[in-house]
């Protein structure tokens, strides 16, 4: 039975601090408590509800019955799932079909979805019309965690991924955990590689929590979802009140990304997000712990390892350091000077690091196995 509007018993509001602050809810069946969350933030108005054609046949009807019962008028818009709807001519097509429904700037987007969803919808959000309101209301545990936070809006390239986008902060953010419950085993751990990533920045219970291996799905016990959920927002929010446009600390956020990526690429996205970014951690891990040399980096690549295969993701690449290398090179991290690479000094404790493209060729090697590299990359 779906809760009445205003039952949001044991939920969270984890507050984000950008120039336009907002809440992020994280509990049980808040779908169901959706309109009223949103009409909080903004009166009655159309909204346009973007999904994908799986997600929608499972929630869908579920938040048009609570916006129309808080009295939003709802239009709704379903795409194919999976990386390769985040595109230029999807994002044409959204916006083809928010003109056509006649929404204004007083209107607002709902996202209703995972990552794929988020990023191309709330990139609308952000052109359509010079900028409208959208709600981000993540379906799975990676968008929940991760994507659904922070305002980083994009689509894929040809050339490389996210390289399309904009920065545009939602209006609220709504994260239903039982949604998680209906994600496939593999598209669970894809959460599970960025959870594992906030328990590296952060170190303490959250790492600690997912190197753990209690049981439940990927490692992770059922009732602590919603409390890992919370720490990863709450690392995240904290990073972006900093660092709201990523000029700085909150690159800290791409650990593992910038290999991650290049590995996606390589598989024409058929490795998924997550997969790839636990290869690219567990690859960074080992190239800084070559590098160093000491027993404490050793021990930190072994955590880092350790943690990713409890959560059942992949630590090896299964493409060359030179494949790996030259899908890199179109990464948004590169710069004039070379590459912004993060490197895990402890677990807790991660730097920016500025490297050549000559030193990074050489940090690839060394992660994929190519130890004769280890002293030109120093």
């Amino acid at each position: 039975m779906e809760a009445e509007a205003g039952e949001r018993e044991g939920a969270v509001k984890v507050e984000v601090q950008a120039a336009r602050p907002y809440p992020v809810w994280i509990g049980r069946n808040l779908l169901a408590s959706a309109g009223e969350i949103i009409k909080e933030r903004k009166k009655p108005c159309r909204v346009a509800i973007i999904t994908d054609y799986t997600t929608g046949g499972l929630f869908e009807n579920r938040v048009e019955r609570s916006l129309k019962r808080n009295g939003f008028t709802v239009t709704k818009l379903s795409i194919p799932p999976g990386e390769g709807s985040k595109n230029m001519s999807q994002l044409a097509e959204v916006l083809e079909f928010l003109a056509e429904s006649g929404l204004t700037r007083s209107d607002l987007i709902a996202a209703l979805g995972g990552g794929v969803v988020g990023d191309l919808a709330g990139f609308a959000a952000a052109v359509y019309q010079r900028g409208v309101d959208y709600i981000q209301l993540p379906t799975t545990f990676l968008a929940a965690i991760d994507s659904s936070v922070g305002g980083k809006t994009a689509v894929d390239l040809g050339a490389g991924k996210n390289l399309a986008g904009a920065f545009h902060q939602p209006l609220s953010v709504i994260c239903d955990c039982d949604t998680f419950r209906t994600l496939p085993e593999k598209v669970f751990a894809d959460g599970a590689a960025e959870a594992v990533k906030y328990g590296v920045l952060a170190g303490g219970e959250l790492f600690g929590q997912m190197i753990s291996g209690k049981g439940g799905r990927s490692g992770l016990p059922e009732e602590l979802l919603p409390s890992v959920v919370e720490q990863c927002v709450r690392i995240k929010a904290d990073i972006v009140n900093r660092d709201e446009f990523d000029r700085g600390e909150r690159q800290l956020l791409n650990l593992g990304h910038t290999i991650g990526h290049a590995v996606e690429r390589c598989s024409g996205y058929g490795i998924t997000h997550g997969h790839a970014v636990a290869m690219g951690m567990a690859a960074i891990a080992k190239a800084a712990a070559q590098l160093k040399g000491t027993e404490e980096a050793a021990q930190t690549a072994e955590q880092i390892i350790q943690a990713l295969r409890i959560q059942n993701l992949p630590t090896e690449i299964p493409y060359s350091p030179e494949d790996i290398y030259r899908a890199s090179l179109s990464d948004k991290k590169k710069t004039a000077a070379g590459m912004q690479v993060i490197v895990p000094e402890t677990v807790g404790c991660c730097k920016i690091r500025g490297l050549s493209l000559t030193e990074w060729r050489n940090w690839v090697g060394l992660a994929l196995g190519e130890t004769e590299s280890a002293g030109a990359a120093k």
